[in-house]
């Protein structure tokens, strides 16, 4: 906060001494006041004087003799008994020239004195001190650069704190580092006061902040592999330019070319470079002062290699040959620090999972500059085994504790096991609240006890959704519902939807609840009723009431079994003119699909998840497969199938490779066969490039473009994400990708005409199709938001394509 300089004499009578002032240019310059006292009213000068002694005198002492009785002088605030308790002796002791030094500093300490003399009169101990004074008021006048909230965080004086001349100084010093820090090499803090009555004083902070300094040039000696231009993107340090006027980096920071040479450091030693070293870093003020010129001189060494590469180990259920394998490192690849750190935690995570809790892993060098191969091994040592003494669990504003607690896979007690912290903290994730989640540790009260502090940030789990598709033949479809995943901080699912559009109409209750009865079981159940408008794709409509009752639990660590049973009812309806003999669209095949129908079935899915991480995984693949059998009781009897697999690899951190495989067939059993409504349709967001139901086989007759559904589909989809080039809070994401595969497999007895004959109309043709494009993800602040780009590759002549879709959601 800037204030006038009239301001000042608005805020009492007149201006004393406070200090010294000053930049703290020249150490020695302490806070003092004037030897003539100044009265209120009246401006005293700054004037730098020499620090006190070491340590405060006796002088007033001249020989030793016993106290009779203890005289405090001086006193205007400060209790007499309060003064008295501080002393460290007491009446009939003998007070000698040591004594009285240990009294002095015992006031000292007590930063409530700015002066205090002891002396002997007679058998009195006289104690004559001089009070600091209370601080009325905070001021900062003349800051632009730095806010007034981030000066005051910085100080430690306080309003109705004491005042001592050390302290005032030691807040100097903070404010004219934060200044440096933030590219103001000349700032001067002057610290002044104004005294007011009752020992009070105001005490302001004239800050003079001077001019940046920029960064005029950063120079580089000695490179040779890499040029200035390629050096400057890895360092944090930017040269000063018209247009990086919101840049801080372009200030110079003496603290910023610390990182620098660490950031250099990790360049060369990422890319072959083993022995580099920085052998200065040297910031040189222009004659003109107006900005430093900063030299790195650099020594690069020659390119090594990786060598033999090899694990020792005295653990005797640790396979050395299979921790090996393990390392991501092969013999004549380019050194690379962060190869090294990969392995470590690799080898580190592979003990644990192995049921070392501890174990100790250090890689151990030995270049030759002769051949330019680095040889490493890493030694594998079982660590001091170490206990989790407390959890702690911050961050969680809304989620109750024991919601996070119980995914954990250690508790106090237990050994520490860097394999099931890792997998603790995927479980958290997983859960879909967090926006980030950390687990740190921290020492414990003894060597071998250890604190781990749980760390989250709550995200929205609420969720406005709606969906939009944009069709070559101008079809919107249109998707509303509300979803609360994590209900009452309980980790409970909630879901009520309604959704309304001109393909689907849907009322939709759901709960889960994830630890029934207290165990590790999710259970839950679902009633629905909706009516799907498929006149536009495949000649009916369907209206469905029906109930899901639904539990999952785990397996093994990686693997989870879900169960259900369904009840549903379905009424299929068709077009009248579909079922008039004496109508140019009579179809038998679809006629005989009219009506309603009742259906009971269980059925599983097993899940097995390798991946590295639940969210955004860059590692590791997944498989689930299900069935599900109707047939007991109902109208229906089929089996179905389903299986998906998943693989992931990151390149780097902007591109990972994903390969996504799904399958499925459905047959019916005691001599039915399969509805129109339990077939599988594929298109839209399931095989982008074509319509919703826009693949698979299609009845033709009188000019129709009927989907008829498939028993049997294949589907593969390959998808690069790719870098965007913009800043990571826009939140913008992209993707190539390429769909493939194929839908078919009617029943014989829907592809037959009325006189008994096979209808050529009907086309159900397990053929490829394929396509690719661009998915661009965009986390928008209305919630995320996805935009694919399709370009049809093969395709039959009666499926359906779009070029364009989009689909949002909206978080609460």
């Amino acid at each position: 906060m800037q204030r006038p300089r009239a301001r000042r004499a608005a805020l009492a009578s007149g201006l004393a001494l406070l200090t010294g002032s000053t930049a703290l240019v020249a150490p020695g310059v302490v806070l003092a006041q004037e030897a003539t006292p100044t009265q209120p009213g009246t401006r005293a000068a700054a004037v730098p004087v020499e620090p006190p002694a070491a340590a405060p005198t006796s002088a007033g002492l001249q020989q030793a003799g016993v106290v009779q009785r203890i005289i405090v002088r001086g006193n205007e605030r400060i209790e007499q008994s309060t003064i008295l308790s501080y002393l460290p002796i007491q009446p009939g002791e003998t007070l000698d020239p040591e004594k009285a030094d240990l009294a002095l500093k015992a006031l000292f300490r007590t930063d409530l004195f700015a002066d205090v003399k002891i002396e002997l009169q007679g058998s009195d101990m006289v104690v004559t001190v001089t009070e600091n004074p209370i601080i009325n008021k905070v001021v900062f006048e003349g800051n632009s650069g730095l806010k007034e909230d981030k000066l005051r965080d910085e100080v430690t004086v306080r309003p109705r704190g004491i005042f001592t001349r050390a302290k005032v100084q030691q807040d100097v010093q903070r404010i004219v580092e934060l200044y440096r820090r933030s590219g103001r090499i000349s700032a001067t803090v002057t610290p002044k006061i104004v005294e007011l009555p009752q020992k009070r004083v105001d005490l302001i902070f004239e800050i003079n902040e001077g001019p940046k300094s920029g960064v005029l040039r950063v120079n580089f000696l000695g490179n040779k592999a890499f040029s200035d231009n390629d050096l400057r993107d890895v360092i944090a340090t930017e040269q000063s330019s018209w247009y990086k006027f919101f840049s801080s980096n372009a200030n110079y920071d003496p603290d910023r070319l610390e990182y620098d040479k660490e950031q250099l450091r990790k360049h060369y030693r990422n890319r072959g470079f083993y022995d580099f070293r920085v052998v200065s870093a040297v910031a040189e003020l222009a004659p003109d002062k107006n900005g430093f010129v900063v030299t790195f001189t650099i020594d690069e060494g020659q390119e090594f290699r990786f060598g033999n590469i090899s694990v020792e180990t005295e653990l005797q259920k640790l396979d050395k040959n299979l921790l090996q394998s393990l390392i991501p490192i092969r013999s004549g690849e380019i050194y690379q620090d962060q190869r090294i750190e990969a392995a470590t935690d690799t080898l580190t995570f592979a003990a644990g999972a192995a049921g070392f809790a501890a174990v100790d892993v250090r890689p151990r060098y030995t270049p030759n500059r002769e051949t330019g191969l680095v040889d490493v091994v890493f030694q594998v040592r079982e660590g001091p085994r170490v206990y989790v003494e407390r959890i702690d669990v911050t961050g969680n504003t809304r989620t109750l504790d024991y919601v996070i607690r119980r995914e954990m896979n250690l508790v106090e007690g237990d050994a520490y096991n860097r394999a099931l912290v890792d997998r603790s903290r995927n479980n958290i994730r997983a859960l879909g609240f967090f926006k980030d989640v950390t687990i740190d540790e921290a020492p414990g009260s003894a060597p071998d006890r250890t604190t781990l502090q749980v760390k989250v940030e709550e995200q929205p789990t609420g969720e406005l959704s709606f969906s939009a598709g944009y069709s070559s033949v101008d079809q919107l479809i249109l998707d509303l519902g509300v979803t609360e995943r994590n209900f009452r901080g309980r980790g409970q699912s909630v879901r009520g939807r309604v959704s309304v559009g001109s393909l689907r109409q849907q009322v939709d209750l759901g709960f889960t609840e994830p630890r029934f009865m207290g165990r590790d079981l999710a259970a839950g159940v679902d009633l629905y009723s909706y009516r799907i408008d498929w006149t536009d794709f495949a000649s009916y409509k369907t209206v469905t009431i029906g109930a899901n009752l639904r539990a999952s639990f785990p397996l093994t660590l990686n693997s989870r079994l879900s169960t259900r049973y369904t009840l549903r009812q379905e009424d299929v309806q068709m077009p009248l003119e579909y079922c008039d003999t004496s109508s140019p669209f009579y179809s038998l095949s679809l006629c005989s699909q009219n009506g309603k129908f009742l259906t009971s079935l269980v059925g599983y899915t097993y899940l097995y998840d390798r991946r590295n991480d639940p969210i955004n995984p860059t590692r590791g693949y997944s498989f689930d497969f299900s069935q599900d059998l109707a047939g007991f009781g109902g109208d229906v009897k089929y089996l179905s199938t389903e299986a998906s697999a998943n693989w992931y690899h990151g390149f780097t951190k902007d591109f990972i490779l994903s390969v996504n495989g799904q399958a499925g067939y459905i047959a019916g059993w005691g001599g039915d066969t399969i509805r129109i409504n339990s077939r599988f349709y594929k298109g839209g967001n399931t095989f982008r490039g074509f319509e919703v139901a826009g693949i698979g086989p299609r009845d033709t007759n009188a000019g129709r473009t009927d989907a008829m559904g498939g028993r049997a589909y294949a589907i593969g989809t390959v998808e690069l994400a790719v870098p965007t080039f913009l800043p990571e809070q826009y939140g913008i994401k992209a993707a190539l990708f390429t769909d493939f595969g194929t839908l078919g497999l009617l029943d014989d007895k829907d592809k037959i005409r009325a006189d008994g004959t096979r209808d050529p109309l009907i086309y159900d043709d397990l053929s490829l199709r394929a396509s690719a494009g661009l998915s661009i993800h965009w986390r928008s602040p209305m919630g995320p938001i996805r935009f694919d780009f399709s370009q049809v590759l093969a395709k039959e002549d009666y499926d359906k394509t779009e070029t364009f879709r989009f689909s949002t959601s909206t978080r609460f």
